[in-house]
């Protein structure tokens, strides 16, 4: 008797097979752009802890959803423009919700806004020029720092650790400032 062959659910696409946009991947993007009203209205309506459970939740998928979709090929178009879509949205959200609610200083806020916004519509303007910009390692420490940031200033923590959370915050918008800057200068290294 001979084994029956994978079902296409099953079986892993071959290298230049196209991929459907339906793969767990981007249904937990999907997911994480579905959720963002929801944290914010957490946050606004003063459930703290419920908000820091929400925001947790959905930067795991941020990190769960590329480690699937890299280890079984599943890699989309879709997957490529959403996921830091969704990304940007929800870090967004976070800190405008923050300083709403009076827990951060709108500077903070404007600064990694117009780093992280400055810097995609950069990479926009130099895809179509046919330049793709990966991420950096200095990207991902700087996505880890505002991740954890953020998670500080949403969980309800006794007072003393207001100062702790702030320097954590200021590493963030540091780190965010210095990539943004080194971003750019590679940029033109490589004309």
């Amino acid at each position: 008797m001979t084994a029956a062959a994978p079902t296409s659910a099953a079986r892993r696409p071959s290298a230049g097979e196209e991929v459907s946009n339906w793969n767990v991947p981007n249904v937990l993007t999907s997911l994480r752009i579905l959720f963002i009203p929801v944290f914010a209205w957490l946050v606004l309506t003063g459930h703290d802890w419920w908000g820091f459970a929400v925001f947790v939740l959905l930067m795991a998928t941020d990190k769960l959803d590329g480690d699937i979709a890299r280890a079984k090929n599943l890699v989309t178009n879709f997957g490529k423009i959403a996921d830091p879509i969704a990304d940007k949205a929800l870090m967004a959200t976070a800190l405008i919700c923050l300083n709403i609610v009076s827990a951060l200083p709108v500077w903070v806020t404007v600064v990694i806004l117009l780093r992280e916004f400055g810097i995609t519509v950069w990479r926009m303007v130099l895809l179509r020029h046919g330049k793709v910009v990966p991420a950096s390692r200095g990207g991902k420490l700087k996505t880890t720092l505002q991740a954890l940031a953020v998670a500080l200033y949403l969980c309800p923590l006794p007072a003393w650790m207001d100062v702790p959370s702030f320097i954590v915050m200021l590493l963030a918008v540091l780190v965010t400032v210095v990539t943004g800057v080194q971003y750019l200068v590679d940029s033109k290294k490589e004309n």
